[in-house]
C-alpha cells in the first residue's frame, strides 16, 4: 500500500473521529482503514492515533501530521484541476490568522465579499493579537501590522498605517489641547500594553527626525478597541492606528491632534510561507484584499488636509 492512500485514509479517520464512518467514507473495509493506520505509524516511527474499546484519540504528533496533510491534499486537489483546466473558480480551505481588532473591524468584512465572489471557498479564521508560526499550525497566510521579523515569510503590502493621537473633546476641555508632543507628558494617557515601552510614544517631527516622549501612563490594555471606549469616556489621551480610531474621529466623539508629526508609520502584510507553489486561493485573497483596500483605505481618508479643513 504506498503511503499517498495511507495519508488519505489517515485524514478521512481524523475528519470522521470513526473508523467505521471513514470506511464508509472511502468505500472500503473496515479492515483496511486500520492496516493503513498501522503501516503509515510504522513507516513514520510514531503513533498518530490511540486507540481504546470505546474512543481513538489524535495524539499531538498525530494532530501536527494531520493539519499538513490535510493542505498537502488540498493543494493536490487543486494542481489536479489547474492540470486539465477543469477549474471555473478557486476551491478550498483558506486557513488565515489576523490580529483582533482588524481582525473584526476590517478583514471579517472583507472576507465576506470575498466569500460572496468564490462560493466553493471555506474560511478558517483565527483572531487574536499572539504572535503565530503558520507553518506550525498549518496556516495559509497570516495578516501582520508593523514591523516584519521572520524572514522565511513571503510577504505583501497590503495597505499603510498612520497611528493618530487624539482624545475625547471634554478631555482637551479639562487638560488644554497639545500644540508640541512634548505637551503629553503632562496628560493621562491610554497605552498599548503589547509595546515594549507602552508609554514611550515615537514619532518623527517636521524636519524628520527621530524623537519620542514619555507620557503618564493612567491605563494599559493589551486591545486597541478598550483604549478607544476609554478615550471616548473622556479618561485620556490615546495613540491608535488609524484603522481603529477613524471610525470615533469620523464620528466626533474623539479629535486628531498633533497631525503635523508622525507617529508610528507602519504597513500592513499578508505573510505566508515560502513554497514553490503558492495555493491559487491564496494569492487570490491576497489580490483580493490589495484590491479592496486600495492605495489610500478607507480608515486613512480622515487624514487628508481636505478633509482635516472641513
Amino acid at each position: 500500500m504506498n503511503e499517498f492512500s495511507q495519508i488519505k485514509t489517515f485524514v478521512a479517520l481524523v475528519e470522521s473521529r470513526s473508523i467505521s464512518k471513514a470506511a464508509e467514507k472511502m468505500d472500503i473495509a473496515v479492515s483496511a482503514v486500520s492496516r493503513r493506520l498501522k503501516e503509515l505509524e510504522s513507516n513514520l516511527g510514531v503513533q498518530l492515533v490511540q486507540r481504546t474499546t470505546r474512543k481513538m484519540h489524535i495524539t499531538e504528533a498525530g494532530d501536527k501530521f494531520y493539519r499538513r496533510c490535510g493542505r498537502l491534499l488540498e493543494d493536490f486537489e487543486e494542481a489536479k484541476q489547474e492540470a486539465s483546466n477543469t477549474a471555473t473558480d478557486i476551491s478550498g480551505t483558506l486557513k488565515i490568522a489576523a490580529p483582533l481588532s482588524f481582525g473584526v473591524a476590517h478583514l471579517s468584512p472583507a472576507i465576506a465579499v470575498f466569500m460572496h465572489l468564490h462560493p466553493q471557498i471555506k474560511i478558517d479564521l483565527d483572531m487574536s493579537d499572539r504572535r503565530i508560526d503558520l507553518v506550525e499550525e498549518g496556516l495559509d497566510l497570516a495578516i501582520r501590522i508593523g514591523t516584519l521579523e521572520d524572514s522565511s515569510l513571503m510577504a505583501r503590502k497590503l495597505a499603510s498605517v498612520r497611528h493618530v493621537v487624539c482624545a475625547s473633546p471634554d478631555f482637551f476641555n479639562r487638560y488644554g489641547t497639545p500644540e508640541v508632543p512634548q505637551d503629553l507628558s503632562d496628560m493621562p494617557a491610554l497605552c498599548y500594553g503589547n509595546l515594549d515601552q507602552p508609554d514611550t510614544w515615537h514619532y518623527r517631527d517636521k524636519e524628520n527626525r527621530p524623537a519620542k516622549v514619555k507620557v503618564p501612563l493612567r491605563m494599559r490594555a493589551t486591545n486597541g478597541d478598550a483604549l478607544v471606549e476609554a478615550a471616548v469616556a473622556g479618561l485620556g489621551i490615546l495613540c491608535e492606528p488609524s484603522f481603529i480610531v477613524h471610525s470615533a474621529v469620523e464620528r466626533g466623539v474623539l479629535i486628531p491632534v498633533l497631525m503635523d508629526y508622525q507617529w508610528y508609520a507602519m504597513n500592513i502584510y499578508a505573510v505566508y510561507p515560502q513554497t514553490r507553489h503558492v495555493p491559487a486561493r491564496v494569492r487570490a485573497f491576497i489580490d483580493f484584499l490589495v484590491s479592496h483596500f486600495g492605495d489610500t483605505p478607507y480608515w486613512e481618508r480622515f487624514l487628508s488636509k481636505d478633509n482635516r479643513d472641513k
